[in-house]
């Protein structure tokens, strides 16, 4: 048995047309896994579904959008999930917000309550829709994409640190609960990683070359770096491992 083996399994990814969602569609694909790629816009998910179907068949990707905003849009995600492959397996809850960069006291309600509710709320919903299904069959595994922001603190992104800790929380708190129906909740906390939505911190040079000094390996990851992460954690290699925030930051944290 190849421990890292998905084949059979069903995984619903969000915000999964590019970045770290897309390399985590792309490599559990390659695992064996059916994966749904969704995100807000239609024709990016259409896209990178047709590139994992090329590359794995016409059976192995489809194409759900939705708007993690939208609690009826996360539903249909999931229904049409069930519909067309009959059981979700693997749900990753990537897609998130931060709308703003600056001290806690500029940020605007409005700001703080998107932050809040698209990348814990949001998260909340879409498991309590997975979940029952998981629990019927005694088996499943979710992953939240959390971030080393939710272990420390920070002067320019803090609204998202505090959303970044509360979704380890929730995983903790999760794993206790679905742990007695064999379902796994866990997150991987990110390093600075190479992806369009952290492209203002790396494209500043200055920062840049701080957190590169800084990290022991000298560099910022890579989208399949994370992947890998996501992969272990869906897989027979993490059976045991729940309730984990498993920290992927080239050694910052340390």
């Amino acid at each position: 048995m190849n421990l890292f083996d998905l084949s059979g399994k069903v995984a619903i990814i969000t915000g999964s047309s590019r970045g770290i969602g897309r390399s985590i569609a792309e490599r559990m694909a390659q695992h064996g896994a059916k994966v749904v790629i969704s995100s807000r816009k239609k024709e990016a998910c259409e896209e990178v579904a047709l590139a994992i179907q090329a590359q794995y068949g016409e059976d192995s990707a489809i194409s759900v959008p939705a708007n993690i905003s939208s609690k009826d849009e996360l539903q249909n995600l999931v229904d049409q999930t069930l519909s067309h492959w009959g059981r979700v397996d693997v749900l990753v809850c990537n897609a998130a917000s931060n709308p703003y960069y600056g001290p806690q006291a500029g940020i605007a309600d409005a700001q703080f309550r998107k932050i809040l509710d698209n990348n814990i709320i949001a998260n909340h919903w879409l498991i309590s829709m997975a979940a029952p299904q998981m629990a019927a069959r005694n088996e499943g595994s979710i992953i939240i994409v959390s971030s080393i922001g939710g272990l420390r603190g920070s002067a320019v992104i803090g609204a998202y640190c505090i959303s970044k800790a509360a979704d380890m929380q929730m995983a903790r708190n999760l794993a206790v609960e679905y742990g007695p129906n064999n379902i796994r909740v866990n997150c991987i906390a990110p390093g600075l990683i190479k992806t369009d939505f952290a492209r203002a911190l790396w494209e500043d040079e200055a920062m840049l070359k701080n957190r590169t000094a800084t990290t022991p390996l000298r560099r910022i990851g890579e989208p399949d770096e994370i992947a890998g992460a996501a992969v272990f954690l869906a897989s027979a290699a993490g059976s045991f491992v729940t309730g984990q925030s498993l920290v992927v930051d080239g050694g910052v944290t340390i």
